[in-house]
């Protein structure tokens, strides 16, 4: 999986790239020459094109969405990891867990402290270049609720998993994991057992 996205998917790049051309009209005059005057004309409408785009590419569904939020489980792929069999129970710990207490709360209501979690592979923050793999705990939406988003994989996890869920991700498979969310108020944490995605890597296939 890529750690960063290209300049051209960056959210923000069409408008500061707007934002230069518009700069570059205090220099350029109506007056000015035509080779000078008609690229920068044809540059704004380029702009304001692609501009255009992304913002309908923004508001047409997708699940998961260009920021990696499923919106539900419907027509989703899903790939079940339950954890291994073992003495000592080893989890990942989700991060920024602490930005979404109020998504972790829900999930909990409905779904329960101990329930699963779907890991989508290229998922970001906005205004983030760089990819992660988001953590959609699905507890409550097994049981009629939405998907909530509790944050990331630890970047310790991401390199162990990353190509491994990069993988199934662009073969339109997303991995479903045991979760549990610690705490009983505010706030709460999330860890996951991955030890089932072990059977799931090539060399385990068998």
């Amino acid at each position: 999986m890529p750690r960063y996205k290209s300049l051209l998917r960056w959210e923000p790049f069409p408008y500061l790239l707007l934002l230069v051309v518009l700069l570059l009209t205090g220099f350029v005059r109506p007056s000015s020459p035509p080779w000078l005057l008609w690229p920068l004309v044809l540059g704004i409408a380029a702009c304001l094109a692609w501009i255009a785009v992304k913002v309908a590419q923004e508001r047409r569904p997708a699940n998961p969405d260009q920021w990696g939020n499923l919106s539900s489980l419907a027509d989703l792929r899903l790939v079940d990891a339950p954890g291994a069999e073992r003495e000592v129970r080893a989890v990942v710990h989700v991060e920024d867990a602490q930005r979404h207490q109020a998504a972790i709360e829900l999930a909990r209501i409905h779904g329960g402290p101990d329930q699963h979690a779907v890991l989508v592979p290229r998922a970001s923050r906005w205004l983030s270049m760089r990819y992660r793999i988001g953590v959609e705990l699905v507890g409550g939406a097994e049981r009629g609720d939405r998907p909530r988003h509790a944050g990331f994989l630890r970047h310790d996890a991401e390199e162990r998993w990353g190509a491994l869920l990069d993988t199934r991700g662009a073969a339109g498979e997303y991995l479903r994991v045991p979760a549990r969310i610690t705490g009983e108020s505010r706030p709460f944490g999330v860890e996951l057992d991955l030890s089932g995605a072990e059977a799931l890597e090539p060399g385990d296939a068998a």
